[in-house]
């Protein structure tokens, strides 16, 4: 199958590029399961933009750059942050029911935000963005939508019949999980917008794809990897048993949400930053992580029950629903809440135009690192790069002279038999995500991220044992994936002799004067 542009993800990045494109191309869109299944569905907070009286780019920015402890590259921060109310504009004439009050957008805030500027529909922004996007993608002729198809690893000249060594992408080799073949999709173009690597962690409000496939394929294919050591966690996720990874969205904070440790009965952000419950995501799940460890705690209490019931309900209908189920009513009693890894900050090294250090390959969203986020995203910042960069990418492939792909070799399957071992591919997936979150998490020690790395180097030769002789299953290319962005963010915590952000250890506690990005090259 060969199309002018392939598109890996089917996000707001990845169907961003692809509606920018259409009018032009013939694009094909990969999706590893459903269309819907990616992170833009499940974001509850909204889209930050600039669109109050009294509010300003500059304000933004600078929002931006503190969250980011100055590690943010400020040309990217400003054209993202003026992109923004564009990006906005068309997401209301695809249909996107945003919020108004009084006949205009209604703004909500969130943490590290000076000014309300948070666009959204109530508490499932991501759900009605992804909904729009699709409707709009199923619409267009030029645009191929092939879901349940898990890219396996990019195509470049080695995989030419004649090899080349110039390193350019032709499109990516992917599973069709219906049939179990391994299919070559060839474009003249490749852009990835895979999402982030979050299923890394115990822990996690990300879904159940967000294995950080792109980011460890384009690693594999040659391309440079930035500051993956900045993992976010956001600092309310709902602690229950048997729902494991409900984000309790940042905006309850913004409307009036009051941090409570539940032994003492005590507000105690106050204690920790003068922007209490509003200070970054990376202060706030610190706090919550001190109180936890300190006084022994399962969770801490978010209580908005002080607020009048009916704008509770009105503001957060879907939490609202969903807790009464779990039976927590919000309006007259806290929500347990504990930190989860939530947003990956770090990725694929990229410029503004969404290109990678690879000839025809591009890169858009969280899978990426484009200089917007720094050491720590802002919040509802990241929607809104997936718009900007999905835009950035689609433009700068319209305007260059891209050649046709050379004859590929087709997958060699002749070496691969069944696997009896699937137990244990599911056993090392979980041994991952367990000592991620142990060794790898809120606070590191140089000792744990080295006892990280010794594991992450004995499950290598495992799982490269599994993949030279068994037969390539999604769960097998997932939990190669999941090693390979594990040993990326362990080698890059280790770099980082600082803390600074996300990136908080207590054998350098201090942040060095000059901010550097982590660059690791293949």
């Amino acid at each position: 199958m060969t199309y002018d542009t392939v598109i890996i993800g089917s996000g707001a990045a990845g169907l961003t590029a692809a509606l920018n494109l259409a009018p032009h191309q013939k694009v094909a869109v990969l999706a590893k399961g459903g269309l819907s299944e990616g992170s833009t569905a499940w974001a509850q907070g909204g889209v930050a933009a600039v669109l109050e009286e009294g509010d300003s780019f500059e304000s933004h920015v600078e929002d931006t750059m503190i969250a980011g402890a100055g590690l943010n590259n400020r040309a990217i921060v400003e054209m993202v942050v003026a992109g923004a109310p564009a990006a906005i504009a068309r997401l209301e004439e695809l249909g996107v029911p945003f919020n108004t009050q009084g006949g205009e957008l209604h703004l909500t805030r969130e943490g590290g935000h000076s000014h309300r500027r948070i666009v959204h529909v109530n508490d499932a922004t991501g759900w009605a963005i992804q909904q729009a996007l699709e409707r709009a993608a199923v619409a267009h002729p030029n645009i191929t939508l092939l879901a349940d198809h898990a890219a396996v690893d990019l195509i470049t000249g080695r995989h030419a019949e004649r090899y080349s060594g110039d390193g350019r992408v032709w499109g990516v080799y992917a599973l069709d999980r219906k049939s179990g073949e391994i299919e070559a999709i060839l474009g003249r173009a490749t852009i990835v917008a895979t999402g982030g690597a979050g299923r890394t962690y115990l822990y996690s409000t990300a879904p159940r794809g967000a294995t950080g496939d792109g980011i460890a394929m384009a690693w594999r294919a040659g391309c440079r990897i930035s500051n993956m050591e900045f993992m976010q966690f956001h600092p309310t996720c709902l602690y229950n048993l048997e729902v494991k990874n409900f984000l309790i969205t940042e905006a309850v904070r913004g409307e009036g949400g009051r941090l409570i440790n539940p032994k003492t009965g005590r507000r105690f952000m106050p204690d920790y930053d003068k922007r209490e419950e509003l200070a970054p995501r990376d202060i706030v799940a610190r706090a919550i992580d001190a109180e936890i460890k300190r006084d022994g705690l399962d969770f801490v209490h978010l209580d908005i029950s002080h607020m009048p019931p009916e704008f509770v309900k009105g503001h957060f209908p879907n939490i609202y629903e969903k807790l009464i189920g779990l039976g927590i009513d919000m309006t007259t009693g806290p929500i347990p809440v504990v930190p989860a890894q939530h947003y990956t900050c770090g990725g694929i090294l990229i410029d503004a135009h969404g290109c990678t250090d690879l000839p025809g390959l591009y890169a858009a969203g969280e899978c990426t690192q484009s200089g917007l986020h720094g050491a720590n995203r802002l919040a509802s910042n990241s929607l809104l790069e997936c718009f900007v960069f999905g835009e950035a990418a689609a433009k700068h492939i319209l305007a260059s002279e891209l050649s046709d792909p050379p004859p590929i070799r087709a997958w060699d399957a002749s070496r691969v038999t069944d696997s009896d071992e699937e137990v244990i591919v599911q056993h090392n997936w979980r041994e991952i995500r367990r000592f991620m979150w142990d060794y790898v998490g809120i606070v590191r020690t140089t000792k744990r991220l080295e006892r990280a790395a010794h594991r992450i180097a004995t499950l290598r030769q495992e799982v490269a044992d599994y993949y030279g002789n068994f037969r390539v299953t999604p769960d097998l290319i997932e939990l190669r994936n999941l090693v390979e962005v594990a040993d990326l963010i362990v080698r890059s915590a280790l770099h980082r002799h600082e803390s600074r952000g996300l990136h908080y250890t207590l054998d350098y506690p201090e942040t060095l004067p000059v901010a550097e990005d982590t660059v690791l090259v293949p």
